[in-house]
């Protein structure tokens, strides 16, 4: 019988239904979790790992595969109703038809996996389906974020997250073999609002690409930027939804230009994401722009719009603080991302960013909503290049830690003893028929 450490891992069916991991950064319904499907996948690709990632297609022009995460991974766009752009809300009624069509292309090809890897719940869903099509396979899944924790900050009943996905959280926690979280406090997490088994939860956290963000030169980084640059360049990379708190950061900013002016006279925030030119502007679009009419910052402001990841290290490197001020966040990829490149940042004490961010040693906390907080360590960055070089190398030391072929190696271990598990319970079953 083969150890542990033998047990072979060839190929790996990975489901991302909502989420391609292909997608510009910061558009609609990209972020974090699109970031981390794609070079969590590249990282597996190097380590020797066939991955195949399962989408569903919202353009019927572009092609069923795209090669684009290295030699050993595939991007694979799956028809699950209309091939457009949709509401997530609006995905479940196609997950059987999503199931139905992997399981199509996987027959079509002979493929055969050795284990299910699912994000979000939608996908931890359809990975029940393909584990009856394709035997007892087992299934590794990560939520990304949860319903009930997106519940705890809504603020109006259009926020929160409908039972639906309540219900289909609770059952992929029943059914996966593996639950993967981010932090020490989503297992909590996981235990409490899911009754999840804590034997079956691992902590591996999410990793950065080092070689793509790394320290750089600032002024050979504001050659490639559309910032309009000036002393001071503050910026928010991310979705455009109210539990980001984009609103608080326009506030603080506010509150600055009214009591400290000279301290913002030559500054700019810079909030890349969404689609700032839309002929028709999203809600939360629209608010943010009608509130930084309301309160006269249209000087200290600029939106940008989505970016590619390719040119998103030049905006770091470009920026003296990155400032998350969001609600909630099940990790922070951005703020991990901001790190390597060297780049302090200010964030909210919540979810993951609580536990990724070391107050005052390689960036600052500040209460979620709280505009009068987050005004004061602006400042206190803007005033003092000092500090921000002591934070800005503490973050990036911090970050090395989190290089992909690290975390890889630790999901692999998750994987290895998972296979190894199975195999023992096969084994045990098949002496016990043996004996009956």
């Amino acid at each position: 019988m083969q150890t542990l450490l033998e047990q072979p891992i060839r190929r790996i069916a990975m489901l991302s239904v909502h989420a391609c991991p292909l997608a510009l950064m910061g558009g609609k319904k990209t972020g974090g979790m699109n970031v981390y499907v794609r070079d969590f996948c590249r990282a597996l690709g190097q380590a020797g790992i066939q991955v195949d990632v399962y989408t569903r297609s919202q353009d019927d022009c572009q092609p069923v595969i795209k090669r684009e995460l290295g030699p050993e991974g595939r991007v694979i766009h799956i028809a699950a109703g209309p091939e457009r752009p949709i509401p997530v809300g609006d995905i479940p009624p196609y997950l059987d038809e999503f199931a139905d069509n992997v399981i199509a292309f996987a027959a079509r090809e002979g493929i055969r996996y050795d284990l299910i890897h699912s994000h979000y719940w939608l996908s931890g869903l359809v990975a029940e389906k393909l584990r009856h099509a394709w035997g007892p396979l087992p299934i590794v899944h990560m939520f990304h974020t949860l319903g009930h924790m997106k519940n705890q900050i809504a603020t109006d009943e259009s926020e929160r997250a409908p039972q639906i996905r309540l219900d289909g959280e609770a059952r992929v926690a029943q059914i996966a073999d593996r639950l993967i979280a981010a932090t020490p406090a989503e297992k909590g997490q996981l235990i409490e609002y899911l009754h999840a088994d804590a034997a079956k939860i691992a902590i591996v956290p999410p990793g950065v690409d080092l070689s793509r963000f790394h320290r750089m030169d600032k002024e050979e980084a504001r050659a490639r930027v559309d910032i309009p640059c000036g002393k001071h360049n503050i910026l928010f990379a991310g979705r455009i939804e109210p539990l980001k708190g984009i609103d608080t950061l326009l506030r603080a900013m506010s509150i600055l230009q009214a009591r400290h002016p000279a301290a913002v006279e030559h500054s700019c925030v810079a909030i890349i994401g969404g689609d700032p030119w839309a002929d028709s502007l999203d809600a939360e679009m629209a608010r943010l722009q009608a509130l930084r009419v309301e309160l006269n910052i249209h000087d200290l402001v600029t939106f940008l719009g989505a970016k590619d990841q390719e040119v998103l290290p030049a905006y770091y490197a470009v920026a003296d603080m990155v400032v998350m001020p969001s609600h909630y966040e099940s990790f922070g990829m951005v703020a991990l991302e901001a790190m390597a490149m060297g780049t302090p940042v200010i964030a909210s004490e919540v979810g993951g960013l609580a536990h990724l961010i070391q107050h005052s040693i390689n960036g600052f906390h500040v209460p979620s909503r709280d505009p009068e907080a987050l005004a004061e360590r602006i400042l206190q960055l803007l005033e003092s290049p000092t500090l921000r070089r002591q934070l800005g190398h503490n973050a990036w030391v911090y970050a090395q830690q989190y290089a992909w072929e690290k975390i890889v190696q630790r999901m692999l271990v998750v994987y290895t003893e998972l296979l190894h598990d199975k195999d023992r319970q096969r084994d045990f079953t098949q002496t016990a028929m043996l004996c009956a």
